[in-house]
């Protein structure tokens, strides 16, 4: 039995005669007037509903395309391949521009075209860095790419799963506003149905009192669900725009197998980050071993002199020699290597929270699915048998109207209790199916 015709209960045959009787006499307004006013309200309904309906995939796709933040991951990641587009080139070459063995004393002093050694210089120097260096910078270039798009992952997923979660509280939110809507419903009704058992000679003149105690008591249990309504919309609004009545359609099928989730924890976006970092401190790590090989630099160069004497061509070579790498090279090999060990144990690290962090969503999932099966197996069941036993009774002269007022109340308080449990399962089935990039078969 539904709680709208347990209400009803409240309504002997005589009184709910009597009322409707009343309500015919006193009717003042024709059939046409109210036929229009039902079309009236009827059209309203079906264009607010229209208007400002939202579901949750229209919601999802709305938080991807407003998110500033994506945008701005993306800019990280595009910068970070066009970065990977120079990474292990040479460097760019020198333009040699100058004069060689002027004279700066005696009669030829300053003069460029008398003595056979001066020498007018132009030519190019390429410095080459070893192999080692090069492949490194290439292997850098690319753990930045990853570390980006790894980045990316997190914050798509973040803007998904707290799009998910806005939504869903809404969603939950303007069920239990469905409630109270019932509730304001049969609250009428019995205000009536104690009115006119007062107007028989029956029942107690404070019964009056309890019901419209009753009425505010209600009335404040609104009013703190319109406030809790006006925040999560708010919430909702920051990912997807303002609208009007944003919860509509189905509850999104949000699941995978705790199988699958403990099999795809290693492809957790945050993991993939740390793979990443792990990545780049290799290559640094091979960067800095390379510095212990020598680079080498050519140089050419075209050398005109005076007009009786022939021009030149020079060819130069260069090579580093890193003939002191204990305190040098090898410092700074031993500092690259501690800092990959110190990524390698925060990855570590990391999993096993994640791993933590799964399990007890897990478990709470669990003991949600159990609750809410209990309420609806027993309690609500139960609570629903004590509103009907206590209204019978009542009608009955047995009870006084504070039983059936508070067995009303435990039946409320049961419903809007499972109204919390399906809202709480669905925001972790939000987190669990959020929890990973990697895509369930």
């Amino acid at each position: 039995m539904s709680q709208k015709s347990s209400a009803s209960g409240f309504l002997t045959p005589y009184f709910a005669q009597k009322i409707h009787r009343h309500r015919r006499q006193h009717s003042c307004c024709s059939t046409v007037s109210c036929l229009k006013r039902s079309a009236f309200v009827m059209l309203l309904a079906t264009v607010t509903s229209v208007g400002h309906a939202l579901t949750y995939d229209e919601a999802q796709r709305l938080a991807e395309a407003r998110a500033s933040q994506l945008q701005a991951r993306q800019n990280a990641v595009a910068a970070a391949q066009s970065a990977r587009l120079s990474a292990g080139r040479l460097p760019d070459p020198k333009l040699l521009v100058g004069i060689e063995n002027l004279p700066v004393s005696g009669p030829d002093a300053w003069n460029a075209n008398r003595d056979f050694m001066t020498m007018e210089k132009i030519g190019v120097m390429q410095d080459v860095p070893n192999g080692g260096k090069r492949e490194a910078a290439r292997e850098l270039a690319q753990a930045n790419i990853a570390h980006a798009d790894a980045e990316l992952q997190i914050e798509r997923l973040n803007v998904k799963r707290e799009t998910a979660i806005a939504w869903l509280r809404v969603y939950f939110l303007q069920q239990k506003r469905d409630i109270l809507a019932e509730l304001d419903t049969e609250n009428r009704m019995l205000t009536a149905a104690v009115t006119a058992r007062l107007a028989a000679g029956q029942g107690k003149a404070s019964d009056a009192l309890l019901a419209r105690q009753e009425a505010a008591t209600l009335a404040d249990r609104r009013d703190d669900l319109d406030r809790d309504l006006i925040k999560a919309q708010a919430t909702l609004a920051r990912w997807v725009g303002k609208v009007e009545e944003p919860a509509s359609g189905d509850l999104p099928v949000l699941t995978h197998s705790v199988a699958f989730l403990r099999h795809a924890i290693d492809r957790h976006p945050e993991l993939a980050v740390f793979n990443s970092l792990e990545d780049t401190a290799r290559a640094e790590v091979a960067m800095a071993q390379a510095a212990k090989q020598p680079d080498w630099g050519v140089e050419i160069a075209y050398q005109r002199r005076a007009l009786d004497y022939s021009n030149m061509v020079s060819v130069q070579f260069s090579i580093d020699l890193p003939l002191f790498s204990k305190t040098r090279q090898d410092p700074q090999i031993a500092a690259k290597q501690q800092e990959l060990e110190r990524v390698t144990a925060e990855r570590e690290t990391m999993i096993r929270q994640h791993m933590e962090e799964l399990e007890d969503m897990l478990a709470e999932r669990s003991t949600l699915t159990r609750q809410i099966a209990r309420l609806d197996s027993e309690w609500l069941p139960l609570s629903q048998q004590k509103v009907d036993l206590a209204t019978a009774d009542y009608r009955a002269g047995q009870e006084p109207l504070t039983s059936v007022l508070d067995a009303r109340k435990s039946l409320i308080d049961t419903r809007m209790k499972k109204i919390d449990l399906e809202a709480r399962r669905a925001e972790v089935d939000a987190s669990l199916f959020y929890f990973t990039t990697e895509k369930q078969p």
